[in-house]
C-alpha cells in the first residue's frame, strides 16, 4: 500500500487489515508510517509493517520490494496510491514530478511485484487515480490521473490472462485532513466559513455530502478480493456521484 500513512491510503490499509490481510504501509516519512502501522496493529490484530520508500526513485522501490518480501512474503495485492502535488506551481514545472511519482512510480511498483503474481496465477493491482481525469481545471491533475487510467488498462490486458486483475479507482473530493485544510484556506480567502464551502460541495454530489476515506477504502477492499474477478481494466468512480454529466 503506497502512500499508506495518511488519508485515503491509510483508510485502505485499515480496511485490508480489518479483512485479515497482512499490510505494508509504504510512505516517505518512516516515523509517521511506523506510528500509523502501530495504530492498525492495535485496532485489527493484523500483521502491519511500515516501510519507508520514495516511489519516484528506482532504487528506493527495489529496496522497498525486497523489504516487504523479507517481512511479509510474496505480495498478492498491490495498491498504488503515492502521489505528490504542487498546488502553487506552474503546470510545466509540476507535471514532470507528478508524473514521475504517480505514473512512473506506479509502474515501478508493478514491475517489482506483478511478475511473481503472474507466476502464481493470482493477483490484484489497484491504481488510485482521481476524478480530475474527467474534467479540466488542472493540467497536472487531469494529465496524471488520465495517465493512470491508460496505464491500468494496458496492464490489465497484459496481466489479466495470467490471473492478475488491474483496475483504477477515481476518488473525487474526499473528506481527508488534507482536503479539509485546503477547504479552510479557500474559505479564508473567500471570506466564508469552511462549513459553508463544504455544504456547497454537497450540492454538487449525488449523495449530498463529501465522501469519507473509509467509503473509498470499502470499494478498494472489494476490488482486492476474489469477488472482483469480473472487473478488469475498468475505472471505478468513487466520488459520491457528480451531478450532471453522463459517463458511458
Amino acid at each position: 500500500m503506497t502512500g499508506g500513512s495518511r488519508g485515503i491510503g491509510f483508510a485502505i490499509g485499515r480496511a485490508l487489515a480489518a479483512e485479515g490481510a497482512s499490510v505494508a504501509l509504504v510512505a516517505r516519512n518512516a516515523d509517521h508510517a511506523e506510528e500509523q502501522a502501530a495504530v492498525l496493529r492495535a485496532e485489527t490484530g493484523a500483521e502491519v509493517v511500515a516501510v519507508c520508500a520514495d516511489t519516484g526513485v528506482d532504487a528506493s522501490v527495489t529496496e522497498m520490494a525486497r523489504t516487504v518480501r523479507e517481512r511479509l512474503g510474496e505480495v498478492d495485492i498491490l495498491v498504488n496510491n503515492a502521489a505528490t502535488t504542487n498546488p502553487g506551481a506552474f503546470p510545466d514545472s509540476a507535471l514532470e514530478e507528478e508524473i514521475n511519482v504517480k505514473v512512473r512510480g506506479y509502474l515501478r511498483c508493478v514491475h517489482a511485484f506483478a511478475p511473481k503474481m503472474a507466476e502464481r496465477g493470482w493477483g490484484r493491482i489497484i491504481n488510485i487515480s482521481g476524478l480530475a481525469a474527467r474534467h479540466a481545471g488542472s493540467v497536472t491533475g487531469s494529465v496524471r490521473n488520465a495517465a493512470v487510467v491508460a496505464l491500468s488498462k494496458n496492464l490489465a490486458d497484459e496481466l489479466g490472462p495470467q490471473g492478475v486483475n488491474v483496475v483504477s479507482v477515481q476518488p473525487g473530493p474526499t473528506r481527508t485532513r488534507t482536503w479539509l485544510n485546503n477547504l479552510e484556506r479557500q474559505a479564508s480567502a473567500a471570506g466564508v466559513s469552511r462549513a459553508e464551502l463544504e455544504e456547497r460541495h454537497g450540492t454538487t454530489v449525488g449523495i449530498g455530502r463529501p465522501v469519507e476515506p473509509h467509503e473509498v477504502a470499502a470499494v478498494v477492499a472489494f476490488l482486492a478480493s476474489p469477488l472482483s474477478v469480473a472487473i478488469n481494466g475498468d475505472t471505478i468512480a468513487v466520488g459520491g456521484g457528480i451531478k450532471g454529466p453522463i459517463f458511458y
